[in-house]
């Protein structure tokens, strides 16, 4: 998974990723990222509206609507994605402790948003990769300095990956999202990206919570290190058939 080779490596990584992928929301005054720290994620927030809509009113095209260009605009773009993962890219590859606070200040979010349940788990599966991959003569904190060092610039990655995922979403949805800025598409430099009229969903509807964020947990699960293997190798061809037989035997006996 993009270079990385271990579970210390990959937990720090995927913190990153969930909680920067509630940053594009800073640009709403009632979003969970505007609200985190309070007095001072607002200010964030109000100076992240402000630019939003400057930007908005010098670059959109003939046939964009007439719009304020703060919510879903600056912040909901590729560019801006990558801009923040270049960012904390060349921050990461100042150390290891650049890296800790890139990553914890990710984990702090996500867990505002989503709840103390994925600190705990983050920090449980941190602290099951660094006591089990400390070396004879080493400390669990050695360990853990070694996964950080491991990461370094492939923290942007996470950030930037992060911010894109956001993006995505937001196209799943009835508004769209114009994560293509400034490519001009029908007159529109932010033209909004959405699915077929059939196929959108409203945010926080039951599509995205009974469907989308189920999805999107079980892929992340799949994506780190050893778990898809390790389904494999447990679960072969025949023996899902005869489990799947075993369990619609029980409901249907």
């Amino acid at each position: 998974m993009v270079g990385l080779t271990s579970v210390a490596e990959v937990v720090p990584f995927a913190a990153a990723t969930a909680g920067y992928a509630l940053v594009p929301d800073l640009d709403h005054p009632g979003g969970s990222a505007s609200r985190f720290l309070g007095p001072i994620t607002g200010l964030i927030s109000a100076l992240i509206r402000r630019l939003s809509g400057a930007l908005y009113s010098l670059t959109k095209g003939p046939r964009d609507e007439d719009s304020t260009g703060k919510h879903r605009h600056a912040t909901h773009t590729l560019a801006a994605a990558i801009g923040l993962g270049l960012l904390a890219a060349s921050l990461g590859d100042r150390g290891k402790w650049a890296v800790l606070a890139i990553a914890a200040t990710g984990l702090l979010l996500a867990a505002h948003v989503l709840g103390d349940w994925v600190l705990f788990a983050v920090l449980g599966a941190s602290a099951y990769s660094v006591f089990g991959t400390a070396l004879p003569g080493t400390t669990p904190a050695d360990a853990l300095q070694a996964g950080l060092s491991g990461i370094g610039g492939w923290i942007g990655v996470a950030v930037g990956l992060g911010m894109f995922t956001h993006c995505l979403g937001d196209s799943l949805t009835r508004s769209g999202c114009p994560w293509l800025w400034p490519l001009p598409i029908r007159g529109e430099t932010w033209y909004e990206i959405r699915l077929p009229r059939l196929l959108r969903f409203s945010t926080n509807s039951w599509v995205e919570r009974l469907i989308v964020v189920p999805a999107l947990l079980v892929a992340g699960i799949l994506l780190l290190p050893g778990v898809y293997p390790f389904i494999l190798s447990t679960f072969s061809e025949g023996e899902v058939t005869q489990s799947v037989h075993r369990i619609f035997s029980g409901l249907f006996s």
